[in-house]
């Protein structure tokens, strides 16, 4: 997006959010209950590349996001009419050429540069009936198949038609088309391409890794207030079919604390021109005692290939962790993880998250490989004061492997969200 466009969407995303629509015939519901929000995302990102033989040593940037929201009422009536509207800028701190490539700020195609400022502006139209409410424009799914990307300073979008049954329903539908991608990192609306890099041996034929359609439909159930199970099957155009199955249950126990089971399986296969075939199994348990979660997982590949998703996209899997997904050909791979909240030592707010997952077993060119990585979050909410709800949150991480770049990695994130 160039400049003139940029400003000029902005310029329309701050009308929206200041009630610009009011000159239009006033429905009440359609206004009086409509929302709107600006949430602000200060990331400094940086990553060491811990190899001799790496390209880049680090890859170093810092950035400002920022994204309005404006979401509107229904007109009356059994068919509501409602509209949604976002605008995304991401504005440049701090780059170089030989430390850029994190992901959070869009680059020249020129000269490989992170670029001063990019954006997006969104705009949806909702129609509701009966409960059940279509929406078409510019989506954020989070759906087994489909889970847009927001782990750096702007979210991906997607842009299509997404059709959800009445959420009060036991039984749920999602049933929809997207036609084209933005990534986290761009202003522009691409055709989609499947995951191909780390040891997944994912590969198409002469007729292109792009395509012009994703299409999904899903059944969730709730079968009662401790068990839901999802069934969900899509398809990237001609390249490859997924069936994901979840099945999700939780035992309150007598002593107040509770354990949840958490059971996935999905199937993907060539849909006409890739040689995708992978079976991924994953079982997670977790245990809360108090202000102590304790959780443990394994996740299993097998098939010719690793998993299939959207490259840009997150993936619907057990053991996506900050830096890898552990999701190459044949890989199996458990984790350890404890969650603290300091809530019973009067600090309320102030969580830790540590993490361990190891993989093996992975079938590459050389042979068999394996990886590791470790996680530590922690993150602080103000809950009182002029800075109420002000976000302090430090992401580390530490990857290595016997066949990849080892990487060392820091995120410092500063969030705050003002409800207008």
């Amino acid at each position: 997006m160039n400049r003139l466009n940029l400003t000029k969407g902005i310029a329309i995303a701050a009308a929206l959010l200041g009630g610009g629509l009011g000159t239009l015939p006033a429905q009440a519901e359609f206004f009086e209950d409509s929302s709107a929000s600006l949430s602000l995302r200060n990331l400094y990102f940086n990553r060491d590349f811990r190899h001799a033989a790496a390209t880049q040593s680090k890859a170093d940037e810092w950035a400002q996001g920022m994204r309005a929201e404006w979401h509107s009422g229904y007109t009356p009536g059994r068919l509501g009419l409602g509209v949604d509207a976002i605008g995304l800028l991401g504005i440049k701190l701090d780059s170089s050429p030989e430390r850029s490539g994190t992901g959070i700020l869009k680059r020249s195609t020129s000269d490989g540069r992170a670029m001063d400022e990019y954006g997006e502006l969104g705009l949806t139209a909702r129609l509701r009936l009966d409960g059940h409410v279509l929406r078409l424009g510019t989506l954020l799914p989070s759906l087994p198949l489909a889970m847009h990307n927001d782990t750096r300073l702007l979210p991906q979008t997607f842009r299509g038609a997404w059709l959800q049954s009445d959420p009060s329903a036991p039984l749920k539908l999602d049933l929809g088309r997207f036609d084209r991608i933005n990534l986290r990192d761009s202003s522009n609306h691409e055709r989609m391409t499947p995951v191909m890099g780390g040891a997944r041996n994912v590969q198409l034929n002469a007729a292109g890794v792009d395509a012009s359609a994703f299409d999904f439909v899903g059944l969730s159930w709730q079968a009662s207030d401790q068990t839901k199970v999802s069934w969900h099957v899509g398809e990237l155009e001609d390249i490859y079919r997924q069936h994901y199955l979840t099945l999700g249950h939780s035992w309150q126990l007598d002593n107040g604390h509770r354990l949840n089971l958490d059971l996935r399986h999905a199937d993907s296969s060539d849909a006409g021109r890739s040689n995708i075939d992978n079976r991924m199994t994953s079982l997670g348990l977790s245990y809360q005692a108090g202000m102590h979660r304790f959780s443990t997982s394994y996740q299993h590949m097998e098939g010719d290939t690793g998993f299939a998703y959207i490259n840009g996209t997150d993936p619907f899997l057990a053991h996506l962790v900050q830096i890898q997904d552990f999701a190459n050909r044949d890989e199996r791979s458990w984790q350890v993880r404890h969650d603290y909240s300091f809530a019973d030592l009067g600090l309320p707010g102030l969580k830790l998250m540590n993490r361990y997952t190891h993989g093996h077993n992975i079938e590459h060119a050389g042979g068999r490989g394996k990886e590791w990585e470790r996680n530590t979050d922690l993150v602080y909410v103000i809950q009182s004061g002029a800075l109420k709800n002000l976000s302090l949150h430090w992401r580390n991480a530490t990857y290595r492997s016997n066949y990849a770049t080892d990487m060392d990695e820091n995120r410092l994130i500063i969030g705050y969200t003002f409800n207008l």
